[in-house]
């Protein structure tokens, strides 16, 4: 039985509840001989403030180098509103992603049939989506330089965030994109805003460079990132994949997410690049936020939190079958009308956040026997 260190982040807020899930699967594919993943837990986001004064500390972070993946839940809630920038729950998160290298994060969007009526969308727009978004996520505005409020006098102040990208950073994102199409439906749309913004011209000149030297055979498109905003709305099965930079790409991915019915639905993967054996270091977490208005009530969505390890079987642990019978064990569940509060419908069977944990290892033990 194959054996794979993983780091557990549960975060604040809903985080250690939707985790403890996650536990659930682990547990049950060591029971039953599939994959023994060994975990350990430590702080990040306001928990880690709390503790030590820092988002994340540096042992924490070490941890995450060692380990062959990193689980997060979520960070932040108003509690830590008032704390320092660089050490606001949210500055773990963003260290995590910078130290371990993590350039490219996934965001699938898929809308499960038994779904499409949960949709803000008509089922006919929805049903059957199948969008990767594939964001660049170590540069750009989020991490140039400078970033700084500075005051002017007279009561004025300056705030400056500055968009910065190199073409290798494009040149990287561009390759997983387009590698990820040709497994998926050979179609690629590049959104930028190179019409205002001299960043987008350079990332929509790298990306056609990249094409034409390695993948001719995949369809490009390019696309201002408003419009691709609004066709997500209008038309959202015209996309495969969509590759996009950091800012963007947080906005879409989370627009695109309510496609498929909440953001308790969508997971994620944050890959760094390849070593010489062909390995990643990944973090993989869920889309949604901690909403600590719900905390501690049993009413948060695992599935986002359990889909983002299906994602890590497949694209850490290189356990495919393992992670084809949690996705498969996740639409069982929902084709058997099980819903917790968010994605709740009249005539379904709304059910905790246990025992929609509970239901998907159920679903899993029947695919067993």
């Amino acid at each position: 039985m194959a054996s794979f260190n993983l780091l557990l982040l549960p975060g604040d807020g809903i985080g250690p509840e939707v985790m403890a899930e996650v536990e659930r699967v682990v547990a049950w594919l060591k029971q039953n001989g599939i994959c023994d993943v060994e975990t350990e837990t430590d702080l990040v986001g306001g928990c880690a403030y709390d503790d030590h004064g820092e988002a994340v500390s540096d042992a924490t972070i070490e941890k995450a180098l060692k380990a062959d993946a990193v689980m997060l839940g979520a960070v932040g809630g108003p509690k830590w509103d008032g704390v320092a920038f660089d050490k606001r729950p949210e500055a773990g998160l963003l260290r995590l992603r910078k130290d371990l290298n993590l350039f490219a994060n996934l965001r699938p969007a898929i809308c499960y049939p038994a779904l499409a009526d949960a949709s803000s969308l008509k089922r006919d727009i929805v049903e059957g989506l199948d969008i990767m978004i594939v964001r660049e996520l170590t540069g750009g505005v989020y991490f140039g330089e400078p970033k700084a409020i500075t005051e002017l006098g007279n009561g004025q102040k300056r705030a400056v965030d500055t968009q910065v990208y190199d073409t290798f950073e494009i040149e990287r994102i561009a390759h997983v994109a387009f590698d990820l199409a040709r497994k998926r439906r050979n179609l690629v749309h590049s959104a930028e805003k190179r019409n205002v913004m001299v960043s987008g011209v350079l990332w929509n000149e790298v990306v056609n460079e990249v094409h034409a030297a390695d993948y001719s055979d995949v369809e490009l498109q390019h696309i201002l990132a408003d419009a691709c905003a609004m066709q997500l709305v209008r038309a959202p099965k015209q996309f495969d994949v969509i590759l996009t930079d950091n800012l963007f790409g947080d906005m879409l991915s989370d627009q695109a997410a309510m496609l498929t019915g909440s953001l308790g639905m969508l997971p994620s993967a944050s890959l760094g690049p390849e070593d010489a054996d062909g390995k990643r270091r990944a973090m993989y977490e869920p889309v949604h936020g901690s909403a600590p208005d719900i905390a501690g009530n049993g009413l948060a969505n695992p599935i986002a939190t359990i889909a983002s390890f299906a994602m890590a079987l497949r694209y850490s642990f290189d356990q495919a079958d393992a992670a084809d019978r949690l996705e498969a064990a996740i639409a069982g569940v929902l084709d058997a009308d099980l819903r917790t509060a968010d994605i709740m419908q009249e005539g379904k069977s709304q059910v905790s956040t246990a025992a929609m944990g509970e239901a998907i290892v159920a679903e899993m033990q029947k695919s067993e026997s």
